[in-house]
């Protein structure tokens, strides 16, 4: 997990600074320290026009330091290279650039994970649940989705992608879906209103009252949790589970609902054994997701393997996985952008935001998962990265644009109590986020 997270957190903050750093050097602007991390320098070197480069032991962030008359006395033949001496428009093209920098690396990493190609589910609805949003719509079992609100999907993954674009809103979501193997699919609404709306871990298809069709696996238990319910009650490996009280029990989907239902509950399971049938009581436990409480067995089964016929093969030439990283590195930046702004309306929780944690969690996880787990990451923290830095919030580029461009319409700077009293507020409002993700990642562990 850590060398994971050091290795994603290196990448995007060198390709964020180096940003800054390529443009300031076409601008003329003398830079004179590029530092990736903070605090104690661990190695370091200089390159041929003076610039020191730092590698740091703190590696939540880095810098560009360039020359500028607000820091220090310049000489006259100095003045060509100052940042603050600079036109507006090219100390703003400046400040853009790390953003800039982190949207490119996102399109290049799907650019490449357009061409090496994915394997997809099919999204095919498994079971609708009686009284939900997709049984009033009219969604059956056996329906494969085919666009969501006019935008074609290819998988489950695409499917929750433009769902959660929709998250807290009212209004009417269009689905069209057709039976397997017919070409024709028919347009299904369904009402939303204020839809999940301040909901913590949202699962959108679950909200819509949709399960996914997968192979139907036998009960037949091959792993378990050993702090679990199950060891502690005495089931054994290869017990086959007939029966959770008076309810039968056809495969492991069936129990995994009927355990989910009965947290903290004492239940009897009825299983195989070799040839013996026996009876076998079960405190149930409980695990919580967001408001709701599930019930937990602590054990599992091993996987069927997916028909042919429900998985997509995806992947695009050199100039088709070029355009599809485009599509691709727009949606996500405009998805990440519309969902800070329905934080901040109070249309999706602001307990979903990570911190440090989660990312290093995520990372790790991802990393192991293999290579194209682990750029599909790094592409998504890149977008987050160059959005976040793009707000308008004094501190961050976003905030620094804000008051080039206003310079830029007045004609001349803005007075620097402005400036200041900004900056307060940013770092008041960084520092605060900063906080409250972290009281999130502590609160999930």
């Amino acid at each position: 997990m850590l060398l994971g997270t050091l290795v994603a957190l290196g990448v995007l903050v060198t390709i964020h600074e180096y940003g800054h750093f390529w443009v300031a050097r076409r601008c003329g602007v003398r830079v004179l320290r590029f530092s990736v991390g903070f605090g104690k320098p661990l190695l370091r070197w200089h390159d041929r026009r003076g610039t020191e480069f730092v590698i740091a032991a703190l590696p939540l962030g880095g810098y560009v330091k360039m020359l500028d008359g607000r820091e220090e006395q310049l000489q006259k033949q100095e003045e060509m290279q100052a940042f603050n001496l600079k036109p507006v428009r090219q100390r703003m093209a400046i400040v853009a650039a790390g953003p800039v920098a982190n949207f490119l690396l996102a399109f290049v990493f799907f650019w490449i994970l357009a061409m090496l190609g994915s394997q997809q589910v099919r999204p095919v609805i498994g079971e609708v649940e009686p009284g939900s949003l997709a049984e009033q719509a009219g969604l059956q079992a056996g329906l494969e989705i085919v666009t969501v609100d006019g935008t074609g999907v290819g998988g489950w993954g695409d499917v929750n992608v433009q769902l959660m674009r929709r998250l807290g809103e009212t209004g009417t979501l269009q689905l069209e879906a057709r039976q397997q193997g017919n070409s024709v699919a028919s347009r299904y609404s369904i009402t939303l209103d204020a839809w999940q709306k301040g909901v913590e871990q949202i699962n959108p298809l679950q909200a819509l009252g949709i399960e996914p069709w997968r192979p139907e696996a036998q009960a037949v238990l091959t792993h378990f949790d050993e702090q679990g319910p199950a060891v502690a009650a005495g089931l054994q490996l290869q017990d086959r589970v007939l029966a959770l009280d008076d309810k039968t029990v056809d495969n492991w989907q069936q129990l995994v609902r009927l355990v989910q239902a009965r947290p903290d509950e004492r239940v009897e399971l009825r299983v195989l054994r070799g040839d013996s049938e026996l009876h076998i009581p079960v405190r149930l436990a409980s695990r919580t997701e967001g408001q709701t409480s599930h019930g937990y067995l602590g054990a599992g089964v091993t996987g069927e393997p997916w028909p042919e016929s429900m998985l997509i093969e995806k992947s695009y030439g050199l100039w088709g996985g070029a355009l599809e990283g485009g599509r691709h590195t727009w949606r996500m930046s405009v998805m990440t952008l519309v969902s800070i702004k329905k934080m901040l309306l109070g249309e999706m929780s602001a307990k979903n935001l990570s911190g440090p944690i989660s990312i290093a969690k995520v990372a790790g996880a991802s990393a192991e998962s293999g290579l194209r787990s682990f750029l599909n990451f790094m592409a998504y923290l890149s977008i987050s990265l160059g959005v976040l830095n793009l707000l308008p919030v004094p501190v961050l580029d976003g905030g620094h644009l804000l008051f080039y461009a206003a310079e830029w319409i007045r004609g001349k700077p803005l007075p620097e109590r402005i400036q200041a009293l900004g900056m307060q507020v940013g770092i008041a409002l960084v520092l605060s986020l900063m906080a409250f993700a972290v009281i999130n990642d502590i609160a999930r562990l």
